[in-house]
Protein backbone atom coordinates (compact mmCIF):
# COMPACT_ATOMS: atom_id res chain seq x y z
CA UNK A 1 0.00 0.00 0.00
CA UNK A 2 1.59 3.63 -1.32
CA UNK A 3 -0.78 5.23 0.43
CA UNK A 4 -3.02 4.86 3.66
CA UNK A 5 -6.33 6.65 2.56
CA UNK A 6 -7.94 5.77 6.13
CA UNK A 7 -5.36 7.75 8.33
CA UNK A 8 -7.81 10.41 9.75
CA UNK A 9 -4.19 12.77 9.84
CA UNK A 10 -4.19 12.37 6.14
CA UNK A 11 -7.86 14.09 5.79
CA UNK A 12 -6.93 16.69 8.10
CA UNK A 13 -3.58 17.65 6.08
CA UNK A 14 -5.89 18.25 2.86
CA UNK A 15 -8.47 19.80 5.07
CA UNK A 16 -6.04 22.79 6.66
CA UNK A 17 -4.16 22.97 3.07
CA UNK A 18 -7.70 23.98 1.60
CA UNK A 19 -8.75 26.32 4.46
CA UNK A 20 -5.84 28.28 4.57
CA UNK A 21 -6.22 30.26 1.01
CA UNK A 22 -9.64 30.15 1.33
CA UNK A 23 -10.11 31.34 5.08
CA UNK A 24 -7.44 34.17 4.30
CA UNK A 25 -8.86 35.17 0.85
CA UNK A 26 -12.28 35.68 2.06
CA UNK A 27 -11.55 37.61 5.31
CA UNK A 28 -8.88 40.00 3.19
CA UNK A 29 -11.88 40.13 0.49
CA UNK A 30 -14.33 41.00 3.11
CA UNK A 31 -11.80 43.69 4.17
CA UNK A 32 -11.35 45.12 0.74
CA UNK A 33 -15.39 45.78 1.05
CA UNK A 34 -15.79 46.87 4.72
CA UNK A 35 -12.61 47.66 6.51
CA UNK A 36 -13.66 45.37 8.97
CA UNK A 37 -10.08 44.44 10.21
CA UNK A 38 -9.00 48.11 9.97
CA UNK A 39 -12.06 49.03 12.04
CA UNK A 40 -11.50 46.49 14.41
CA UNK A 41 -7.88 46.59 14.91
CA UNK A 42 -7.81 50.61 15.01
CA UNK A 43 -6.08 50.94 11.20
CA UNK A 44 -5.15 49.34 8.19
CA UNK A 45 -1.92 48.11 9.03
CA UNK A 46 -2.50 47.13 12.15
CA UNK A 47 -5.78 45.02 10.40
CA UNK A 48 -2.82 43.95 8.06
CA UNK A 49 -0.35 43.18 11.01
CA UNK A 50 -3.29 41.19 12.36
CA UNK A 51 -4.11 38.98 9.35
CA UNK A 52 -0.68 38.31 8.63
CA UNK A 53 -0.31 36.56 12.21
CA UNK A 54 -3.72 34.61 11.40
CA UNK A 55 -1.80 33.44 8.11
CA UNK A 56 1.66 32.72 9.86
CA UNK A 57 -0.12 30.73 12.56
CA UNK A 58 -2.44 28.43 10.52
CA UNK A 59 0.66 27.61 8.26
CA UNK A 60 2.44 26.34 11.73
CA UNK A 61 -0.77 24.40 12.19
CA UNK A 62 -0.86 23.20 8.77
CA UNK A 63 2.71 22.26 8.73
CA UNK A 64 2.32 20.49 12.03
CA UNK A 65 -0.67 18.96 10.49
CA UNK A 66 1.01 17.33 7.33
CA UNK A 67 4.36 16.26 9.59
CA UNK A 68 1.55 14.14 11.39
CA UNK A 69 -0.20 12.98 7.85
CA UNK A 70 3.28 11.76 6.57
CA UNK A 71 4.60 9.59 10.10
CA UNK A 72 1.50 7.71 9.89
CA UNK A 73 1.96 6.87 6.15
CA UNK A 74 3.52 3.63 4.59
CA UNK A 75 7.35 4.44 3.55
CA UNK A 76 8.41 3.63 0.14
CA UNK A 77 12.00 1.58 0.01
CA UNK A 78 12.35 2.81 -3.62
CA UNK A 79 12.16 6.89 -2.01
CA UNK A 80 14.38 6.04 0.55
CA UNK A 81 17.97 6.38 -0.74
CA UNK A 82 20.61 8.93 -0.48
CA UNK A 83 20.08 10.35 -3.93
CA UNK A 84 16.02 11.30 -3.47
CA UNK A 85 17.15 12.91 -0.24
CA UNK A 86 19.65 14.64 -2.05
CA UNK A 87 16.78 16.08 -4.31
CA UNK A 88 14.57 16.68 -1.73
CA UNK A 89 17.45 18.41 0.72
CA UNK A 90 17.72 20.85 -2.34
CA UNK A 91 13.87 21.13 -3.05
CA UNK A 92 13.23 22.13 0.22
CA UNK A 93 16.22 24.76 0.60
CA UNK A 94 15.47 26.52 -2.87
CA UNK A 95 11.42 26.75 -1.84
CA UNK A 96 12.26 28.08 1.34
CA UNK A 97 14.55 30.76 -0.24
CA UNK A 98 11.97 31.39 -2.63
CA UNK A 99 9.48 32.19 0.51
CA UNK A 100 12.04 34.02 2.68
CA UNK A 101 13.37 36.33 -0.33
CA UNK A 102 9.92 37.47 -1.62
CA UNK A 103 8.96 37.98 1.72
CA UNK A 104 12.02 40.17 2.54
CA UNK A 105 11.24 41.43 -1.21
CA UNK A 106 7.77 42.20 -0.45
CA UNK A 107 7.53 43.35 3.12
CA UNK A 108 4.86 42.54 5.92
CA UNK A 109 2.45 44.27 4.01
CA UNK A 110 3.46 43.35 0.55
CA UNK A 111 3.33 39.61 1.45
CA UNK A 112 0.38 39.44 4.08
CA UNK A 113 -2.65 41.04 1.53
CA UNK A 114 -1.47 44.52 2.53
CA UNK A 115 -3.38 46.08 -1.01
CA UNK A 116 -6.60 44.44 0.11
CA UNK A 117 -6.14 47.36 3.05
CA UNK A 118 -5.50 49.90 0.89
CA UNK A 119 -1.68 49.28 1.40
CA UNK A 120 -0.52 49.26 -2.05
CA UNK A 121 3.33 49.11 -3.44
CA UNK A 122 4.31 52.16 -5.29
CA UNK A 123 5.78 50.01 -8.08
CA UNK A 124 6.35 46.42 -8.96
CA UNK A 125 8.97 44.56 -7.18
CA UNK A 126 11.33 42.88 -10.12
CA UNK A 127 14.31 41.47 -8.30
CA UNK A 128 14.95 38.31 -6.79
CA UNK A 129 12.91 36.17 -7.07
CA UNK A 130 10.32 37.81 -9.16
CA UNK A 131 12.65 37.64 -11.44
CA UNK A 132 12.50 34.43 -11.66
CA UNK A 133 9.55 33.52 -10.61
CA UNK A 134 5.74 35.03 -11.03
CA UNK A 135 4.53 33.20 -7.61
CA UNK A 136 7.30 32.47 -5.61
CA UNK A 137 5.84 31.89 -2.29
CA UNK A 138 3.54 29.63 -3.87
CA UNK A 139 5.92 27.61 -5.88
CA UNK A 140 8.66 28.16 -2.96
CA UNK A 141 6.06 26.41 -0.54
CA UNK A 142 5.44 23.58 -3.09
CA UNK A 143 8.70 22.78 -3.32
CA UNK A 144 9.17 22.02 0.40
CA UNK A 145 6.48 20.26 0.54
CA UNK A 146 7.74 18.11 -1.76
CA UNK A 147 11.27 18.21 -0.78
CA UNK A 148 9.97 17.02 2.64
CA UNK A 149 7.76 14.22 1.42
CA UNK A 150 10.78 12.84 -0.50
CA UNK A 151 13.00 13.55 2.75
CA UNK A 152 10.47 11.11 4.56
CA UNK A 153 10.24 8.68 1.54
CA UNK A 154 6.41 9.03 1.60
CA UNK A 155 4.08 8.23 -1.57
CA UNK A 156 1.29 9.81 0.33
CA UNK A 157 3.35 13.45 0.77
CA UNK A 158 3.81 13.36 -3.36
CA UNK A 159 0.15 13.24 -3.41
CA UNK A 160 -0.43 15.94 -0.83
CA UNK A 161 2.06 18.01 -2.66
CA UNK A 162 0.18 17.37 -5.72
CA UNK A 163 -3.13 18.52 -3.84
CA UNK A 164 -1.03 21.68 -2.73
CA UNK A 165 -0.45 23.09 -6.19
CA UNK A 166 -3.66 22.39 -7.24
CA UNK A 167 -5.11 23.77 -4.04
CA UNK A 168 -2.54 27.17 -4.89
CA UNK A 169 -3.32 27.20 -8.57
CA UNK A 170 -6.90 27.95 -7.73
CA UNK A 171 -6.51 30.56 -5.21
CA UNK A 172 -4.43 32.66 -7.94
CA UNK A 173 -6.98 32.42 -10.20
CA UNK A 174 -8.91 34.30 -7.84
CA UNK A 175 -6.33 36.89 -6.35
CA UNK A 176 -4.81 37.64 -9.22
CA UNK A 177 -7.37 39.35 -10.89
CA UNK A 178 -8.89 40.82 -7.66
CA UNK A 179 -4.99 42.40 -6.74
CA UNK A 180 -4.83 43.49 -10.50
CA UNK A 181 -8.69 45.39 -10.00
CA UNK A 182 -7.38 46.90 -6.59
CA UNK A 183 -4.29 48.73 -8.45
CA UNK A 184 -6.73 49.32 -11.67
CA UNK A 185 -8.61 51.11 -9.64
CA UNK A 186 -5.89 53.07 -7.75
CA UNK A 187 -4.48 54.26 -10.84
CA UNK A 188 -7.97 55.63 -12.29
CA UNK A 189 -8.61 57.43 -8.99
CA UNK A 190 -5.39 58.60 -9.61
CA UNK A 191 -5.57 59.95 -13.42
CA UNK A 192 -9.04 61.37 -12.20
CA UNK A 193 -7.73 62.94 -8.95
CA UNK A 194 -4.57 64.95 -11.59
CA UNK A 195 -7.05 65.65 -13.91
CA UNK A 196 -9.05 67.32 -11.22
CA UNK A 197 -5.98 69.03 -10.08
CA UNK A 198 -5.22 70.32 -13.29
CA UNK A 199 -8.73 71.78 -13.96
CA UNK A 200 -8.20 73.59 -10.61
CA UNK A 201 -4.90 75.41 -12.11
CA UNK A 202 -6.71 76.56 -14.91
CA UNK A 203 -9.42 77.96 -13.76
CA UNK A 204 -7.06 79.94 -11.27
CA UNK A 205 -5.32 80.97 -14.06
CA UNK A 206 -8.07 82.41 -15.47
CA UNK A 207 -9.21 84.35 -12.14
CA UNK A 208 -5.87 85.49 -12.34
Amino acid sequence: MLVDFSQASFWLALLSITFNPAAWNVAARQEHHTRWLTKLCGGAKQGCYAIAAAIFSMGLIRDALYGQALNDQPTASWLDNSLVRLVAGTLFFSGMTFVATSTYALGITGTFLGDYFGILMSERVTGFPFNVLDNPMYVGSTMSFLGTALWHAKPAGLLITAYVWLVYSVALQFEGPFTAMIYANASSKTKTQAVVNDDKKKMKKKKL
